[in-house]
């Protein structure tokens, strides 16, 4: 794509951007239903399911460079569209819902079960900071110990989320009593075959069309001078949040808010297990090539996951500006955060 005109090169963006989009409404639809059908749960769901699915765009970019050996993609990939997505909880708190005496996102959607949920996520990250700092030559039938840890880390997330849906030790099994009530499911909801079809071709849309966003964004950016970092970071990771944007939207417009931070928590927590992939492919540790840009946008999306767990604990009720108090501090935050990364980049 790099030899196309720039202004065919935005018609491509945005032409994908809005496949992206109409799919992620369906997904959000299709998954709300699966939920149901399968007794996963909005949490679990949105851990799982859906948060595979919008990742996909992810999966497809990594599998790509690791196949290439171009693993510094991999990683920038990875740990540069993390703090991006956990601001989507911003532009979700915004627009998801509004009108008067309408709570904030976290008041909402308050539960222990989406605490233990970001809890998992700084969990991960920790365990990327950790990692980068291994030396190279730790491979071991082609994993080293970072990324198992990280995919264990994972797993028992999973664990654990499932049996917080199931039964906590606390006041209504840790949901406030005062919380969004649960969906009501239309009447006419659709078969689960034609769920599990819808989104699947859903899916496939979010892949094709999430990859073709990453090509086209970067043919662009190269065009325009925007380095590989700062294009990273702001916007190949805004473009591959399109998914999460949209589920998120039409789950809250469905009722569901649990749904809606439970997908962007389980795709955060996802996306590092992808460094499994990357290194069975590779051959190689993948994480020491993580550079000071990508730890510095990891450490700054365990900041801001911290701030919504505390929000989902102390629940705000007043809005500032359309959104939360703690969507405002993460704004807030990542423009600060933002500022620091062309520092680093300069």
């Amino acid at each position: 794509m790099d030899s196309l005109p720039f202004a065919l090169l935005v018609g491509i963006f945005v032409a994908a951007a809005a496949v992206v989009w109409v799919a992620g409404i369906q997904l959000s639809k299709a998954t709300d239903v699966l939920d149901a059908r399968l007794h996963l749960g909005s949490a679990l769901g949105g851990l799982i399911v859906l948060a595979v699915a919008t990742n996909l765009p992810e999966i497809a970019i990594t599998v790509s460079a690791a196949v290439s050996g171009n693993l510094d993609v991999a990683v920038g990939n990875i740990l540069g569209g993390i703090a991006l997505q956990t601001v989507v909880l911003v532009i979700l708190d915004a627009f998801g819902k509004r009108g008067r005496g309408v709570k904030p996102l976290t008041y909402r959607a308050a539960s222990l079960t989406l605490v233990l949920e970001g809890l998992v996520v700084v969990a991960v990250l920790a365990v990327v900071i950790a990692g980068s700092q291994l030396p190279d030559g730790l491979e071991v039938l082609r994993l080293t110990p970072d990324v198992v840890l990280i995919s264990a880390l994972w797993i028992v997330g999973l664990l654990l989320v499932q049996r917080a849906g199931s039964h906590l030790p606390w006041h209504e099994d840790g949901r406030a009593p005062d919380r969004s009530p649960k969906p009501q499911k239309p009447k006419r909801s659709m078969s689960t075959k034609k769920a599990a079809v819808v989104f699947s071709i859903s899916a496939l849309a979010t892949l094709v069309a999430g990859v073709v966003l990453e090509r086209a964004g970067d043919a662009a950016s190269s065009q325009i001078g925007l380095s590989g970092v700062l294009f990273g970071a702001t916007v190949l990771a805004l473009a591959t949040s399109l998914p999460e944007i949209s589920t998120g939207l039409q789950a809250i417009r469905q009722g569901d808010d649990e749904l809606a931070i439970s997908d962007i928590f389980g795709g955060n927590a996802f996306l590092p297990v992808l460094f499994l992939l990357a290194t069975v492919i590779s051959g190689s540790a993948v994480l020491p090539r993580a550079n000071a840009a990508d730890i510095y946008l990891t450490a700054l999306a365990a900041l801001l996951t911290l701030v919504y767990v505390v929000g989902l604990i102390f629940r705000p009720q007043r809005r500032l500006l359309g959104m939360g108090v703690d969507s405002l501090t993460v704004l807030a935050l990542y423009a600060v955060g933002i500022g620091g990364l062309f520092a680093i980049s300069a």
